[in-house]
């Protein structure tokens, strides 16, 4: 009879406390880790790991694999990134608790605020649940990844008020009943409640969770704390600094009124805003009278791509644009080649603000055509100036010449400075996780943030040392999340490792690929490096590829 499933030995072990890291090996039986260190014992299977480094799976607090794990219990490509548990339902967005052939609003909201459209859900996404438990019911048997999800607010405003929900405050009655909903999810698995002060539906209007008023919010967080964990998420009002301030004041009194952490996303770095500065002051604040409230933050630039055969977030601030983007494509190009639809559109944006304010800083990436091949690494905004050209004319131009399929990238603006990016990184006010992993596959990928962590600030920069790198993304999180056996390699938690060569390790470029179903089109980043993913003591990667396994749960 063996002693163990299977034990690694010979591995360089970081073990997500932030301690120093140590040689030796770890055992795994029954899916949990058995021992840790110098291993006496027979095992099922070993491997020797060489001197590679070891550490607990990685977990990433902030992403929308809601529909995705619909068919893809891997949440690919996070899991070849080291992610063995993500946080799904964030942004007020969760698929339940949804009526009985209700689900309409909730697949609206996800098209224009996560980029999975209709047809997505129509082929991949059954609805044939209810409950926040019947949802998770169904998405367990082929989890390959761990799974901590959210109830979504205005999903669970939606559920109990209908298009009210959008309208008004709740009454006492409704708040009732949505903390019943809240209790009854928490005890089926839900790790939280998300909502946001910012996000708009397919008619421009503000989201059911921007409805919600004080009394509702601190009833509902109460109602979660009873389970014994949870944390509120919020999306802040980004588009005012003043706003966003605001928002972490009340996030400080809903901690302090339920006793549970709150967490905001995201915090960028911006070379032109003191915003990240006043946020961590207001952090500090909040600290200083007792609440636990956390902001969110990634490594990466905050990159972003747009096709107009797709929808973008850069288009949203100009309601021409955004009516015209949510036409069917034929329709879509007919409109952008009318010339007094093309004077409107040029019009609108020579006025745009926000997000759109971006558009004259936007790189032209991959073309198809050979006539827009000049024009590929130079910006919009040097095009329009040379040509004589309106930049609304330039974008539709181009765009037309390749059936709409012209890409347009904007880098190197939100998070490029590197330095600033890993003082956020290292502040204990901020967890790392703020990937948007799953949603606006058109526009982004957000998977690869941990591989990019260990390649740029720690192997290539040596900003962050390794212990401190993996206990923000491990151990930390796992902790202030109330994840309380996993994050760390001890006796007694969860076997979710990740073994990888340091000297190795890469986040590649990003790739437009078509694998979604619905026809849909996504971005994604593999990587290089990891040798071994191991979830819940089984191996779901290789260093080849994914395995058969799915050993994944609902934590």
């Amino acid at each position: 009879m063996t002693d163990f499933d299977l034990v690694i030995r010979n591995a360089r072990i970081v073990d997500g406390t932030g301690r120093a890291e140590t040689s030796g090996d770890v055992a795994i039986k029954d899916g949990v880790i058995a021992s840790v260190g110098e291993v006496m014992g027979q095992a099922s299977h070993e491997m020797d790991a060489a001197g590679k480094i070891l550490t607990p799976g990685f977990i990433d607090i902030h992403t929308h694999f809601d529909p995705q794990l619909c068919w893809d219990g891997l949440a690919t490509p996070s899991l070849e990134h080291g992610v063995t548990t993500v946080i799904i339902g964030n942004c007020s967005l969760s698929l339940a608790p949804v009526k009985p052939g209700g689900a309409d609003k909730i697949v609206s909201m996800f098209g224009v605020i996560e980029d999975i459209k209709k047809p997505t859900f129509d082929e991949a996404v059954p609805f044939n649940w209810e409950s926040f438990g019947e949802y998770l019911d169904f998405i367990r048997p082929n989890l390959g990844i761990n799974v901590g999800a959210l109830i979504g607010h205005s999903a669970l405003r939606w559920y109990v008020m209908g298009p009210q929900s959008q309208e008004r405050a709740a009454t006492e009655l409704e708040i009732a009943r949505m903390c019943e909903l809240v209790e009854e999810a928490m005890a089926a698995g839900a790790v939280g409640i998300s909502s946001s002060y910012v996000d708009i539906d397919e008619n421009m209007h503000p989201v059911p969770s921007r409805f919600a008023e004080y009394e509702e919010k601190a009833a509902l967080a109460k109602a979660m704390a009873a389970s014994g964990r949870g944390v509120w998420q919020v999306v802040p009002y980004f588009p005012d600094p003043a706003e966003q301030l605001k928002n972490i004041k009340e996030l400080g009194d809903i901690s302090l009124a339920a006793g549970i952490p709150c967490s905001l996303q995201p915090v960028l770095s911006s070379p032109t805003s003191p915003l990240a500065t006043e946020i961590i002051a207001a952090l500090e604040a909040e600290k200083a009278r007792g609440a636990r409230v956390y902001g969110q933050i990634m490594p990466r630039c905050f990159d972003m791509n747009m096709r107009l055969a797709e929808t973008s977030m850069l288009l949203f601030a100009m309601p021409r644009w955004k009516a015209i983007m949510d036409l069917p494509r034929d329709q879509r190009r007919a409109e952008f080649e009318d010339p007094a639809t093309r004077q409107i559109l040029v019009d609108e944006m020579k006025n745009a603000q926000g997000f759109s304010g971006t558009l004259p800083f936007l790189i032209v990436g991959s073309v198809r055509s050979p006539d827009n091949e000049p024009y590929q690494g130079r910006t919009l905004g040097e095009i329009a100036q040379t040509e004589g050209k309106d930049l609304a004319e330039v974008i539709l131009d181009l765009s037309l010449k390749d059936d709409l399929n012209t890409e347009f990238k904007l880098v190197n603006v939100l998070n490029a400075d590197k330095a600033s990016v890993a003082q956020l990184i290292d502040h204990p006010l901020l967890h790392f996780g703020a990937s948007d992993a799953g949603a606006h596959i058109t526009q982004f990928c957000g998977t690869g943030d941990t591989t990019h962590m260990l390649e740029h600030y720690v192997r290539d920069t040596g900003r962050l040392p390794l212990e401190r790198a993996i206990h923000r993304m491990t151990g930390e999180v796992a902790s202030d999340w109330g994840l309380a056996d996993r994050g760390t390699i001890e006796p007694g938690k969860a076997a979710d490792l990740v073994l990888f060569d340091l000297s190795s390790i890469r986040c590649g470029a990003e790739e437009f690929v078509d694998d979604f179903p619905g026809e849909a089109s996504r971005y994604i980043r593999k990587s290089e490096g990891y040798d071994t993913v191991i979830v819940n003591g089984q191996i779901v990667f290789d260093g080849r590829g994914y395995t058969e396994q799915r050993p994944g749960q609902v934590v």
